[in-house]
This record gives structure tokens, C-alpha cells and sequence, in this order.
């Protein structure tokens, strides 16, 4: 079985550690949200959150351990490689001393300019009730065109979307204004930066000279410098695809396509140099090949998220479906990450098992009358993580059984 771990935002996240001992997660997804980007993480704040993991408080164990770091944040001077990102880089390398001291070997990141994960529509009603997060593409472009209104925005737009971005546009209210541009531009649970309209332009313009080639050859001075370090020191960094996974606002994307995610392996040829492979990210993706890529580059793979998107249009827009629904196929996508751990095992590797987690979850029954992180309520990742779970026992049986001598 993969190792089943629950994200958690740290001791304000409504959702408990008693909450998450009670999903049968065994491992945590967790960040130090409170340091601000490019510092270093010191080693007594790593230990501070390992302990509110580890032990509730009466000092009794939960059972629970720190498993993957999600995410140390990259800047936006590293991303762009310029001003003080040699002391960024430096910070981060320290940061990955400190975290293996600690005993935490595998760390998430991701390389998206500007924005982090974007969505339009953070309570999108489903048909049974519960409420799903949603990418928009005509509210992504009347949010572009008519609210931020930025300058080359028509030139990456047909006619067609642009007229119904407009009728889109008009017919919004001021609070359906405000409500779009807080959910794109605010910062979602787990992104690194939030803006104003005003800093989000000017983050945008840093980027006028960075094309997509570039922002490659950016990632990989980042990677030259920390996967030495990562790697001597046994950590597994894990990359993050693009969500969603093509350019936005005029700005370069690198990890959207499984050519892309080669592109980065090939930058440095070490299993620390890894990928996380987030199924709701590659997704929505033209031809996306979840269980290609996991069976392809299974060997690569240090971190897996489990959910799944539906496309509704042609204009790619799309909503997250429930775990085991959606456009994906979730069975063969499983079936090779455990044959990839059977292999990792049958060659000795120390790292054989995966850590995998329930990527967001249908606000839903109790939680809907909650405040919750959007996306990262209790019920619907719990009931992704159940439907997961058993997916797994039922494929690993079959596996197993294939090795076991005949009666």
C-alpha cells in the first residue's frame, strides 16, 4: 500500500489532528506557512510542528508522522533568477539541511510563476448538493480582460471567448466582481503569495522577458545548486505540475505535460530530482495520460495526489469531480504506482513506499455548514480517502496473489 497522508494547515486548519487520526491517515502534508518566503526554516520550528504532529496534549503519541513538506516555497527572484536569489537558493539548501535533520526526506514544491493554483469558483453546487472548487475559462478571461484589464490579454484570446467574456462581464453584479477577483488573486489554501490587482500587474510585468525556455533554464540553476545538497542528504524533492496546466495571464508554464516533466528529470539525473504526480493538475490537460506517466515515469515519482477533474467545454473549463469519477480512470493509475513499489522493493530501494494523499474533497453533509479551507474540508477528503483506500487493498490483493505459490 502507498503511505496515506492528509494534508494539514497547521493548528488554525479547522480540520484537527484528532479529526485526521480518525480518516486512518497515517502520514502528514504540511508546510511552516508562518516563515516568510526565502528565509530559512530553523530547526526549532521544524521540530515545534514534528512534536504537534507527533503528540497531542497530554504528550501521548498520535500515531501520526510529519511525511512530506508541501510546500518550501521557491521566490519569485529564484523563479526569475535574478536579484538576491543566490541567497534564496542558499536559504532553501539550508532549509533542506535542516528538514532531513529532522527527519522529514521528502519535499513538494512547485516552479508556477506568479499565481499558484487558480480556480474561479470555490463552491460550485453539484448535482447532489455538495460544493466542488471550478475553473471558469469565461470567468478567467473576463477576470483578465475587464477586472485586471491587462494590457496584452486580447492577443491570447479568440473572438468568440472574448465576446463571452464581455457579455459575462456585464451581466456581474459588484460582489460577483469582488468575489472572482478574491478567488483568483486572494491565494487559495497552500499558495505562497496573494495580491492586489495593483502587485499582481506588477508581478505579472517582472515576467515580460521570461519566456518559457527561460523559465526552464531558471528551474534548472535552481535544480543544479539544491539537488547536490537534496541528495546528500537523502531528500526527495518532488515537483508539482502547473494547475491548471497551460499558461495563464500571458505567463510561462513548464511543468504542464508529461514532455515537460521529462524536460525537468533530465535536468538533474538523481531519484532526489522527482516529481509529485498530482492527477487534478495534469488532468484537464489535452491527451493526458495519468497511467502512462505513472507507469513511465513511476521511478521518478516521489509524491502522488489522488483526485479528478471533469472538462466540461472547449474552452477547458472544468470542475473537481469526486475521487473515483471524473474524466480519469482511477484503477490503472493505482495498479502502476504499486507495481512501481513492487519494483522499487524487489531493487532494494529504501523508499519503495509512496506517499500518496486525497487531493481536496466536495465540501459536504456536516461541512457544509462549517468554515473551511476551500477544497480541504474534512468529509469529502475523508470519503476520497476511504474510496482510495479500498482501491488499493483490492489492486495490492491481486498483485499479491500473483506472486503467491499455487495451492
Amino acid at each position: 500500500m502507498m503511505e496515506q497522508t492528509w494534508r494539514w494547515f497547521g493548528p488554525k486548519d479547522p480540520v484537527s489532528i484528532q479529526d485526521i487520526r480518525q480518516t486512518g491517515a497515517t502520514g502528514i502534508v504540511t508546510a511552516l506557512h508562518h516563515i516568510p518566503n526565502g528565509e530559512v526554516w530553523p530547526v526549532t520550528d521544524i521540530q515545534h510542528r514534528k512534536s504537534e504532529i507527533e503528540y497531542n496534549l497530554n504528550g501521548k503519541p498520535t500515531g501520526l508522522r510529519w511525511s512530506v513538506v508541501e510546500s518550501v516555497p521557491v521566490t519569485e527572484s529564484i523563479k526569475l533568477s535574478r536579484g538576491d536569489y543566490l541567497q534564496h537558493i542558499e536559504h532553501y539548501k539550508q532549509t533542506l539541511i535542516n528538514l532531513s535533520h529532522c527527519g522529514i526526506k521528502t519535499v513538494c514544491y512547485n516552479f508556477m510563476p506568479v499565481l499558484d493554483w487558480t480556480r474561479t469558483d470555490l463552491a460550485f453546487t453539484m448535482p447532489d448538493g455538495s460544493k466542488a472548487l471550478r475553473f471558469d475559462a469565461v470567468d478567467f478571461a473576463a477576470f483578465e480582460l475587464f477586472i485586471l484589464k491587462r494590457p496584452d490579454a486580447p492577443k491570447d484570446y479568440n473572438k468568440e471567448i472574448i465576446n463571452l467574456a464581455e457579455q459575462r462581464f456585464s451581466s456581474m453584479s459588484l460582489q460577483a466582481v469582488d468575489q472572482l477577483t478574491a478567488n483568483i488573486i486572494a491565494g487559495l489554501p497552500g499558495s505562497e503569495e496573494g495580491y492586489s490587482l495593483a502587485q499582481l500587474q506588477q508581478a505579472i510585468d517582472q515576467y515580460q522577458d521570461i519566456d518559457a525556455e527561460q523559465l526552464k533554464q531558471n528551474l534548472a540553476v535552481f535544480l543544479s545548486h539544491i539537488i547536490p545538497v537534496a541528495e546528500s542528504h537523502g531528500i526527495k524533492m518532488a515537483i508539482h505540475p502547473d494547475d491548471p496546466p497551460w499558461a495563464l495571464l500571458g505567463l510561462p508554464r513548464i511543468a504542464s505535460t508529461e514532455e515537460d516533466l521529462l524536460d525537468i528529470l533530465a535536468m538533474q539525473e538523481s531519484i532526489a530530482n522527482g516529481i509529485t504526480l498530482c492527477c487534478g493538475s495534469l488532468g484537464p490537460g489535452k491527451n493526458a495520460d495519468l497511467a502512462g506517466i505513472a507507469k513511465r515515469l513511476g521511478h521518478r515519482i516521489n509524491f502522488v495526489h489522488l483526485r479528478n477533474t471533469t472538462v466540461e467545454d472547449s474552452y477547458r473549463s472544468f470542475h473537481e469531480a469526486d475521487h473515483l469519477q471524473g474524466d480519469h480512470d482511477m484503477c490503472p493509475i493505482i495498479h502502476n504506482l504499486l507495481q512501481e513499489q513492487l519494483l522499487r522493493k524487489s531493487k532494494g530501494r529504501q523508499d519503495y513506499c509512496i506517499p500518496m494523499r486525497p487531493d481536496h474533497g466536495h465540501q459536504m453533509l456536516d461541512d457544509l455548514s462549517k468554515q473551511t479551507n476551500p477544497g480541504y474540508s474534512c468529509i469529502g477528503r475523508m470519503r476520497g480517502l476511504a474510496e482510495l483506500r479500498g482501491m488499493m487493498m483490492g489492486i495490492q490483493g491481486s498483485l499479491d496473489n500473483r506472486h503467491q505459490p499455487p495451492m
